[in-house]
């Protein structure tokens, strides 16, 4: 039975937990800017890896490791350990190696490639034990701290789907930390595919052919025949076209194109019938040009949501309200996936604001943080305490 007493308790905490972690700036900050200036692009994490590993060994977690697939694990045994909590945060980030990842500190600001995604989400695995121990919060429960590799674009999640087919302890509930935006409560994640379609063209190379020739004419027309596709409005349903590539220079026809697109709805089924749409005009292309046009699923996720009345995220949104934090309620395409696919009771938090994500000058604001940890440890705490478990 959930300790209401308890409950009461550390909700009335959590206002002193924000103005107590003050005193940890720099230690925190210091770190968020070591992990954002490690380039980790995704199935190259091994640097940022190992810095998380060093700092769980200063931190003196136990069953330190590093899987098949990279991922870091530390384990911060509970007082009776009769439950474990998996505390998860990506560590791969869109920026290749070669990209200046120096961050530059402000007074109220970090800012450069990959400090919000997912450089701050990191630092709370770093900080959070010291964090914990600077409040003299002691959980029951163990803490799984993952840093998951693998997980952007074509890593489709593998690190976190890997260390769950694998792991010995049974997770009771998962937390995913991104860094940005605070506020954010995922609680579902959508149906998604991600993909890319690639043409192949034969380039004329006489006068009366050559306007008519190349790869650009070809994808336009898929282009255009995916953006008359329909799409409710509820169940909420997109087609995203990321980006297209085609060509060097003025007077040349490519003889390759490429488009990165995804699709993503709420409704069972529809991103399987959009994409069999999409391969129809795939085909079609094939069967009336002298292309070579191809699809590549590169990315998936199920539909799935442990619901908005579910006792996890009312406890969230009751220490949102404490801290004054307007809850923004969206869905998840990212590590929650994996975890909601295993039928484990999970959200995705935010730990500060910030701007310009997936920008050279993606930014973070330094103050909203310690309302971000503040919110951690409190949830923590509630799902501690079984009050989360919707056990009345």
């Amino acid at each position: 039975m959930p300790d209401w007493t308890e409950h009461d308790s550390i909700l009335r905490s959590v206002p002193q937990y924000r103005d107590k972690l003050k005193s940890m700036k720099e230690r925190i900050l210091a770190d968020a800017v070591m992990l954002g200036e490690i380039p980790a692009p995704t199935f190259g994490e091994e640097p940022i890896v190992r810095f998380l590993k060093d700092r769980f060994t200063e931190n003196a977690l136990d069953a330190i490791s590093t899987d098949e697939v990279g991922n870091a694990i530390g384990l911060l045994p509970g007082r009776t350990g009769n439950r474990s909590i998996l505390v998860a945060a990506h560590v791969d980030k869109i920026w290749e190696s070669g990209v200046d990842h120096t961050v530059t500190v402000t007074a109220n600001r970090l800012k450069g490639p990959g400090v919000a995604d997912n450089a701050m989400g990191v630092t709370a695995l770093t900080a959070l034990p010291n964090i914990l121990e600077s409040l003299g919060v002691k959980l029951d429960a163990n803490l799984i701290f993952l840093g998951a590799s693998r997980s952007m674009g074509r890593g489709d999640l593998e690190g976190l789907r890997f260390f769950l087919n694998h792991c010995q302890h049974p997770i009771h509930t998962g937390v995913c930390l991104e860094g940005v935006q605070l506020g954010r409560l995922s609680y579902s994640s959508l149906g998604m595919i991600r993909g890319e379609i690639s043409i192949e063209s034969q380039v004329g190379t006489d006068w009366e052919s050559w306007s008519l020739s190349g790869a650009i004419p070809c994808m336009n027309w898929i282009i255009q025949q995916i953006l008359s596709i329909e799409t409710p409005e509820v169940p909420k349903t997109s087609i995203i076209l990321g980006s297209v590539q085609a060509g060097t220079t003025y007077s040349s026809p490519p003889d390759h194109a490429l488009l990165r697109f995804e699709v993503r709805s709420e409704e069972p089924g529809m991103v399987a019938r959009i994409r069999g749409r999409i391969e129809e005009f795939v085909d079609q292309i094939n069967a009336e040009h002298q292309t070579r046009a191809g699809i590549q699923i590169i990315a998936r996720r199920r539909p799935g949501s442990i619901g908005f009345s579910h006792p996890l995220v009312k406890g969230t949104r009751e220490v949102m309200a404490r801290l004054g934090i307007q809850p923004t309620v969206a869905p998840s395409i990212s590590e929650l996936a994996a975890l909601l696919d295993k039928d484990i009771p999970s959200l995705t938090l935010g730990i500060t604001t910030g701007s310009n994500k997936h920008n050279f000058n993606e930014s973070i604001e330094i103050e909203p943080m310690y309302a971000g940890f503040a919110q951690l440890v409190a949830v923590l705490q509630l799902i501690d305490k079984g009050i989360c478990d919707g056990n009345d």
